[in-house]
C-alpha cells in the first residue's frame, strides 16, 4: 500500500497540519511534511479532521436498508416486536449476509470505521443470521472493524436450546455474548444470568446485555449483573445497552449503581431514544462510567427510523440530553468516537502517531459545528486506504 499524505487539516479543530499515513497507521503529524516519493498526496483544504466514527450498538442483520418499504403494523409490546420480526424473517427468507453488507458499507461511506452489531440467534433461525454477518465481517475486515454479538433476541430460557446455540456462536467466531431482559423476558433472572455468565466465562468473551427493564425491575437485574461481574473477575468485560432503569430510579439509588459500574468497568451504551427515560449522560460520566452511543436498529421491522450516520446519532444524543454549549456537544461526539472505541475495546484508536489510520474529513469550523451540521464526509480513510469521497464509496469498495 503506498503512503498517503493529507495536507492542511485541523485535528478536532486544532491548528492546521499535515498527516502522513504509512502501512495503515498514522506515521507523522506536522506542518509542511515532506512527501515520500511513492506518496498519494491529498489536499484537505482546511477541513476538520475527526477520527473514524464508532457505532456502539446496531443490528446489521435485521436491516431492510435499500429494500422496499416495510409497512409496520406491529403491536406496541416488546414481545410483539420480537415475535413479528422472527416470523417475518422466516417467511421472507431475509438475507442477513446481503443486508448486513449493504448497511455496513453505508456506515463506512459516512465515516464509521468500527462498529458493534448484535445478531439474532434463536431456535428457529439457528446460526443463519450469525453466519451471514460473519461473512460481512470477513469481507470488510481490512476496512471496517466489526464486532459481532451473538444475541438471544427471543430470550435465553424462554426457548430451550438457545444456550447451546449461543455456545456454538462463540465457537464459530462471535466476539461478544449478548443478553436480554432476564426478568421481563426470561422470568427467572438468577438462572438466566447464571447461564449467560457461565457461557461467557467459559469462552472468555465479553458480555453486552440489552436491559430495557424499567425502574425497580431493571435495577434488580442490574444489581445481579454487577454481582456476577465482580464474582467472576470480569472487570471491563461487561456492557449494559439501554439501561433505562437508570433514568427511572431515585438519584440516590442511581448513583450507588453508577459507582459500582465505574468500579467494575461496566460501560453503558445508549441510543438516546425520545420515548423512554434514559440514563443521565453527564451524571454517568461524572461517576466514571464510560457512555457510548449507537443507533440500535436501522430501518427494520421494529422501526422505520435511523440512518447509518454517527454524526447524526451524536446530534440526537445532544438533543435528547439538552447539550447546547459547544463543550457539551463535544461530549456527544465523544460517545461516537473515543468513548465508543474505549467502551467496545477497539485498540489503536485516535489521531496520534501509531494509531490505525481511520480518518474523516468534514467541512466544519468546530467539533460542535460538525455534530450539528452533519456535513458531507469530504474524505474517509479506513486502515490507511481512501474508501469514500463526498459521501460516496470508491468503486473498488462499493464492489465488495
Amino acid at each position: 500500500m503506498p503512503s498517503l499524505l493529507i495536507r492542511n487539516v485541523r485535528p478536532l479543530g486544532a491548528a492546521p497540519l499535515d498527516v502522513r499515513v504509512q502501512d495503515g497507521r498514522i506515521a507523522e503529524l506536522g506542518a509542511a511534511l515532506a512527501a515520500p516519493a511513492d506518496a498519494v498526496v491529498d489536499d484537505g483544504r482546511g477541513a476538520l479532521l475527526l477520527p473514524g466514527l464508532v457505532e456502539g450498538h446496531t443490528h446489521l442483520d435485521k436491516t431492510m436498508w435499500g429494500l422496499d418499504w416495510y409497512r409496520n403494523e406491529v403491536g406496541t409490546n416488546l414481545i410483539d416486536k420480537i415475535e413479528n420480526e422472527r416470523a417475518f424473517r422466516h417467511a421472507s427468507g431475509h438475507d442477513a449476509a446481503a443486508q448486513s453488507l449493504v448497511l455496513a458499507k453505508a456506515f463506512l461511506a459516512l465515516g464509521t470505521t468500527r462498529l458493534r452489531t448484535h445478531v439474532d440467534v434463536d431456535t428457529q433461525a439457528g446460526l443463519r443470521h450469525l453466519e451471514g454477518t460473519l461473512r460481512t465481517r470477513e469481507t470488510l475486515r481490512d476496512l471496517q472493524q466489526i464486532q459481532v454479538v451473538a444475541f438471544p433476541q427471543s430470550g435465553l430460557l424462554a426457548r430451550p436450546g438457545t444456550a447451546e446455540l449461543l455456545d456454538r456462536s462463540l465457537a464459530a467466531g462471535a466476539d461478544v455474548l449478548g443478553g436480554l431482559d432476564p426478568c421481563a423476558i426470561d422470568g427467572d433472572p438468577v438462572k438466566s444470568l447464571d447461564v449467560l455468565f457461565d457461557i461467557a466465562h467459559r469462552h472468555q468473551r465479553a458480555i453486552d446485555i440489552h436491559l430495557h427493564e424499567p425502574g425497580a425491575m431493571g435495577a434488580f437485574s442490574l444489581d445481579l449483573i454487577l454481582q456476577r461481574t465482580e464474582a467472576l473477575g470480569m472487570r471491563g468485560q461487561v456492557a449494559i445497552s439501554h439501561g433505562f432503569c437508570l433514568g427511572d430510579v431515585s438519584e440516590r439509588e442511581r448513583d450507588a449503581l453508577l459507582a459500582r459500574m465505574a468500579k467494575l468497568g461496566v460501560v453503558l451504551i445508549t441510543s438516546a431514544p425520545p420515548s423512554r427515560n434514559v440514563p443521565p449522560l453527564l451524571a454517568c460520566r461524572q461517576a466514571g462510567v464510560t457512555v457510548l452511543g449507537g443507533n440500535d436498529g436501522i430501518r427494520d421491522t421494529w422501526s422505520p427510523y435511523g440512518r447509518p450516520d454517527m454524526l447524526e446519532r451524536a446530534m440526537i444524543i445532544g438533543l435528547r440530553y439538552n447539550l447546547r454549549r459547544d463543550d457539551e456537544i463535544e461530549v456527544a461526539l465523544d460517545t461516537v468516537t473515543h468513548a465508543g472505541a474505549r467502551g467496545c475495546g477497539f485498540e489503536t484508536y485516535g489521531l496520534g502517531v501509531g494509531d490505525r489510520a481511520d480518518l474523516v474529513l468534514v467541512d466544519a469550523q468546530t467539533v460542535a459545528h460538525a455534530v450539528v451540521e452533519r456535513p458531507v464526509r469530504q474524505l474517509v480513510v479506513a486502515g490507511g486506504r481512501i474508501v469514500a469521497r463526498d459521501g460516496v464509496l470508491q468503486d473498488d469498495v462499493a464492489a465488495l
